[in-house]
């Protein structure tokens, strides 16, 4: 598991291989990720949107940007977490994301950009 904290926001975020969705020999690779959001500031924040960069190890780059974070955009009250797992399909056994939420405070409107860390996702036969 990987952390990261801004402004008092901590993303942590948790991967696993999925063998039975994948297909090697036709270089098609799934993961999921969990990732773990909490509001550890003074004050209350509402996630409106997510920014993504997804690498595979063959040297392919997407993009991905959008609303919410699987169709949700959460507001979370001081020491509240939020929770969900998504996933990311790749063209090789090893690949990373890396990205940012953009979030607002509820008091004033200030948005802030919030880093979610760098994650690898490897195929667990590639790590012995």
């Amino acid at each position: 598991m990987v952390s990261s904290v801004t402004e008092g926001v901590k993303v942590s975020v948790k991967t696993e291989y999925q063998a039975d969705y994948s297909s090697p020999l036709q270089s098609h690779y799934v993961f999921t990720y969990r990732i773990t959001i909490e509001n550890a500031s003074d004050c209350t924040i509402q996630l409106l949107r997510r920014h993504w960069l997804i690498y595979d190890s063959n040297g392919t780059v997407r993009e991905v940007e959008g609303e919410g974070v699987v169709g949700l955009q959460p507001v979370l009250e001081p020491g509240e977490v939020h929770e969900y797992v998504s996933g990311c399909n790749l063209r090789s056994s090893i690949g990373k994301m890396v990205g940012t939420y953009l979030v607002e405070r509820i008091i004033d409107g200030k948005q802030l950009r919030v880093n979610i860390p760098e994650f690898t996702m490897v195929v667990p036969y590639k790590l012995n």
